[in-house]
């Protein structure tokens, strides 16, 4: 009888073993998917939703599929710079692997609800500047990624408002002192202004009632033409900024494509959809064991002019043929 028993409990134990294989095998076949954040300082609209399918098609190059093998955790902060800290800390108790963003706002929030988890930054003017890391060849931290700015990038834009306004005598920049990282803007801006030989003016603006405000100054003091800088709220409200421009008959250009194709007179500068794109081979790279500190900070190799012809003959400009022959894109 005992011996009935004990064959009993050894084929019990076999069958409840082998019932189990399958159920360890499945767990075998299904690794952990890395799961990454992306967290914007600004509103869903058709031109961040071009940066985010740009990071997608990024992702997918290097083989990663969204929900398949790859997971997305995405948060807009709507232009609210008092919302990133909490959207940043929801994504670092989702666990995620690592956290693209953009725009110094988002990138210091980030680095204030963690300073393990890797993040990879776009978009941003100066980081080594405004001191998000220590160098562009050895980040340090667990930040890395791409600078928006290239050394002599703001002393081009004020070349080409001379060569569309040669009577240009004073040139005005519009930013945003919110974002520390457009301060060393405005010097380089002024540097720029003295080696063309052209007086120089600063307007702040942190929402839409003080760009209002500074274009009324702009008016007041005969500014011939406007920088403005690629802030996220500046370009949130580049719709208001061109027409408030063509209103009081002022040539302006900006960074970023979007102001362009929003009613600014002409933009040059990097692409931002082509670095969220690149963002991606970051987050391959740390995915893959590499340390942020370690990865070196890339910057734009190339840039791109779009000039708006419409908003040019609203103004009453004409655009040098040679300029338009070296436009990436005319707007007509």
């Amino acid at each position: 009888m005992a011996s009935y028993i004990g064959r009993r409990k050894f084929l019990a134990t076999l069958l409840g073993g082998a019932a189990a294989w399958p159920l360890a095998a499945r767990a075998q076949q299904a690794p952990r998917v890395p799961r990454i954040g992306y967290l914007s300082p600004t509103s869903f609209d058709a031109a961040r939703q071009h940066n985010l399918d740009a990071f997608r098609i990024g992702l997918r190059e290097l083989g990663y599929v969204e929900d398949r093998n790859i997971a997305l955790e995405i948060r807009w902060a709507e232009e609210r710079y008092d919302r990133l800290p909490a959207l940043a800390a929801d994504l670092i108790q989702l666990r995620v692997d690592v956290i693209v963003t953009g725009g110094e706002a988002a990138i210091r929030a980030t680095q204030q609800a963690t300073k393990t988890v890797p993040v990879v930054m776009t978009v941003v003017e100066d980081p080594v500047a405004s001191g998000i890391i220590a160098s562009l060849g050895r980040p340090g931290g667990n930040v890395t990624g791409m600078s928006l700015m290239s050394p002599d990038l703001i002393q081009k834009e004020v070349e080409l408002l001379k060569v569309v306004v040669p009577t240009m005598s004073r040139v005005g920049l519009l930013w945003n002192p919110l974002s520390a990282g457009n301060k060393p803007q405005v010097q380089n801006a002024e540097i720029a202004a003295q080696i063309l030989g052209i007086e120089f003016r600063a307007y702040e603006a942190r929402d839409s009632r003080e760009i209002e405000s500074a274009f009324d100054a702009v008016v007041r003091e005969s500014t011939g033409a406007l920088l403005v800088l690629g802030d996220a709220i500046l370009i949130t409200q580049r719709k208001k900024i061109a027409e408030l421009a063509v209103r009081n008959h002022l040539p302006t250009i900006s960074i970023r494509k979007e102001y362009a194709m929003g009613g600014g007179l002409m933009s040059y500068g990097p692409n931002p959809a082509d670095m969220f794109r690149r963002a991606a081979t970051f987050v391959h790279k740390i995915l893959k064991g590499a340390k942020p500190a370690d990865l070196p900070v890339e910057q734009p190799t190339r840039f791109g002019l779009v000039i708006n012809l419409k908003t040019a003959k609203a103004l009453g400009l004409t655009v040098p043929d040679a300029l338009l022959a070296r436009a990436d894109e005319v707007i007509e």
